[in-house]
């Protein structure tokens, strides 16, 4: 079986850091939970390994070959605590030449789910933010786990997804139902409003602003409704799922449902690439505060091969 025809599969990229080896903790259990193969990836990026410090090419040459050696050395050791922590679990590994975010994007096929640790050599920073070549940086196949620094141990019973009736919301609502059916989760759906205020806010007597923000309130509710009625199917109709509607803006009331849940799942618009996959938008915002891990739902994600 080649890698177009595998199974899906949990990718986790790992580079020896504290924060890899956490985010190697989450997608082991996740790739058991799932009972899916755990593709464990490592890139060299041997042209910045044998280029920098290097002028012979004898010298280059061994510096490449101290680079694989340790590269092999680090898959065994994680590819190890994989099989021990997950003793039924199909375990794969993959060393690269490139580096690591070519090689996550190169083994991702949809279906799967990539793990990265939220900083490190191997950061989600190089993923999503188009540190990748042009031929490699198109966009992302499927669903972005991003782990930060290891936390307190949290319940796992909580999955909360910012939705708003786009279609990058229903990709992020599907994935979140499948994570909590199979983790035996409950779902908290979070949708936010910010009701816009003249120039001159004093200008707006109290009757007026309380019409708009119930006027606001009733859209929210229609929202979430709606996104929940087209979503909700016969597999996922027993998750157990709660709703959570506020003002405030989006990024704020995310982080604040999603201060002690097991996972936080936003959309992801995109602009057809890696590069476009997080930058300025929700996502951004909430992975750059969120304290625990957060998935992206890049566009496409959620397509067959």
């Amino acid at each position: 079986m080649n890698a177009q025809e595998r199974p899906p599969a949990v990718i986790a990229g790992v580079d020896g850091s504290p924060i890899a080896r956490a985010a190697l903790a989450w997608a082991t259990d996740t790739a058991g939970r799932y009972g899916r193969q755990l593709r464990i990836v490592h890139g060299l990026g041997l042209p910045t390994v044998t280029g920098t410090f290097v002028d012979s090419a004898t010298e280059r040459y061994e510096a490449g070959e101290a680079a694989r050696e340790a590269g092999h050395a680090l898959l065994a050791e994680s590819a190890e605590y994989a099989r021990s922590a997950r003793p039924d679990l199909d375990v794969a590994t993959a060393l690269s030449p490139e580096e690591a975010p070519a090689v996550l994007l190169h083994e991702a096929r949809h279906g799967d789910v990539i793990v990265v640790g939220s900083r490190g050599l191997g950061a989600v920073r190089a993923i999503m933010l188009g540190s990748v070549s042009q031929h490699t940086s198109s966009h992302a196949p499927c669903p972005v786990v991003v782990v930060p620094e290891p936390a307190p141990e949290r319940p796992r019973n909580t999955v909360v997804v910012g939705v708003d009736g786009s279609e990058s919301s229903r990709r992020a609502l599907r994935f979140a139902l499948e994570h909590a059916l199979v983790t035996d989760a409950e779902v908290v759906v979070v949708n936010s409003w910010e009701v816009p205020l003249p120039e001159d806010p004093d200008s707006l007597s109290a009757d007026t602003q309380s019409l708009h923000e119930e006027m606001f309130d009733r859209q929210s509710e229609e929202v979430v409704a709606g996104v929940l009625a087209e979503v909700i199917d016969d597999r996922t109709q027993a998750v157990e799922i709660s709703a959570v509607r506020m003002q405030a803006d989006p990024v704020d009331a995310l982080l604040e449902a999603g201060g002690r849940a097991d996972l936080i799942v936003v959309g992801s618009r995109g602009r057809g690439g890696v590069r476009g996959l997080v930058m300025g938008s929700t996502s951004q915002g909430v992975l750059s505060r969120a304290r625990g891990p957060v998935a992206v739902l890049p566009p496409h994600s959620d397509e067959e091969d």
